[in-house]
């Protein structure tokens, strides 16, 4: 299954002493396909912040193989697990939200020996497992999409989704699109509503785009006619990505998502997330404590090289929200389904505890107490 068609959004070129990393620049897309050959960590640290590769898992990936890149240019007497060490500290400081950056840069600096052979061998671990995680996460979803297309008359369900948490977000086929990308092999009938997403225009730009090319039946939308679509009965379902997930399933995700799901509950829409477990972070135990990104002004008053605001107007410009877990029906997740979704579900499914199974961490815990 090639939810691009052929196209490669992260692809590393040669071996691990002189190879380089190969990034589809996505903020030329829809109008330019082009690539980025990323030989330095630098390289890779501005495709990450000025978003040409963007996405949770995509950005741990592309991280992954910087560290490649840098260990590639150790100097002459220097430790190459200090090195990669000064790499990653420099990888994190790119983006703050999305917490898969961190995931991946931990595991490669546990790599040993530190050498860029090894150290391409689970870079490349990573972005396989990223795939595989993709098409589990699809499976998983892939009864809520049936759901939602059987509860229709004479099928076609509408399912809405925001941002892009699609093929061009991961190294596989998306999150949130999995299940659409198996649903439309499999023949099945439904209308996906992409949200344009501001102030980038993440949805029009590269969810309408991807899915187009792929055959799937999309309609392009601005966020603020969500609402009308909803009470005129067009929507079934919701799905979304993240970019990270506190322990108690409260969901960062691209800013609008949470007015979403608020839009979802009150009319009664089904309204899930599609994550993999990478995306969790069980250091903090709820979604206050999730660092939210704020971009700079420019990406609202002048965006693609029109001003379209005053000169010197103040603007706000968080690039995430996080939407609460008592919003949420479902996070969709490579190991199941957490429903309802709170942090002892979270902990379950992650875990892979069975139905009455004990959790010995949440046990230790309660003695604790």
């Amino acid at each position: 299954m090639s939810a691009m068609m052929g196209l490669k959004n992260i692809e590393w070129i040669g071996d691990g002493l002189s190879g380089y990393l190969k990034l589809l620049d996505q903020t030329r897309l829809p109008e330019e396909e082009f690539y980025i050959d990323c030989r330095d960590v630098q390289a890779v640290w501005d495709a990450i912040q000025r978003l040409a590769v963007r996405g949770a898992p995509a950005i741990g990936i592309a991280a992954a193989y910087a560290c490649v890149l840098g260990v590639q240019q150790v100097k002459p007497g220097q430790s190459t697990t200090k090195r990669l060490r000064e790499v990653a500290d420099h990888l994190i400081t790119s983006r703050p939200t999305a917490v898969n950056l961190a995931w991946a840069l931990e595991r490669m600096k546990r790599v040993q020996p530190c050498t860029p052979a090894e150290l391409l061998i689970h870079a490349k671990a990573i972005h396989d497992e990223d795939r595989e995680m993709c098409k589990a996460i699809g499976r998983n979803a892939l009864p809520l999409l049936e759901r939602c297309v059987r509860g229709t008359v004479g099928g076609g369900g509408g399912v809405l989704t925001h941002c892009n948490a699609g093929a061009l977000a991961t190294g596989g086929i998306g999150t949130a699109t999995a299940a659409m990308y198996m649903a439309h092999g499999r023949g099945l009938r439904f209308r996906v509503y992409a949200d344009e997403t501001r102030p980038l225009l993440q949805g029009a730009r590269l969810t309408a785009w991807e899915l187009s090319r792929a055959g799937i039946d999309v309609t392009l939308l601005c966020e603020g006619m969500a609402a009308q679509l909803m009470r005129e009965g067009t929507i079934d379902m919701v799905i979304v990505g993240a970019d990270r997930i506190a322990a108690n399933g409260d969901a960062a995700n691209k800013i609008g998502t949470y007015s979403l799901a608020v839009l979802a509950r009150h009319h009664g829409i089904p309204f899930y997330v599609a994550a993999p477990s990478s995306t969790f972070d069980f250091s903090i135990g709820d979604g206050s404590l999730i660092p939210i990104e704020h971009r700079g002004s420019d990406e609202i008053t002048s965006s693609f090289g029109r001003r379209t605001a005053p000169p010197g107007i103040k603007t706000y410009n968080p690039s995430f929200d996080v939407t609460p877990n008592d919003l949420i029906t479902a996070i969709v997740t490579e190991k199941g389904l957490i429903e309802p979704v709170n942090t002892r579900r979270v902990r379950r499914i992650l875990k892979g505890l069975a139905p009455g199974m004990k959790d010995p961490d949440e046990e230790a815990g309660q003695r604790e107490a």
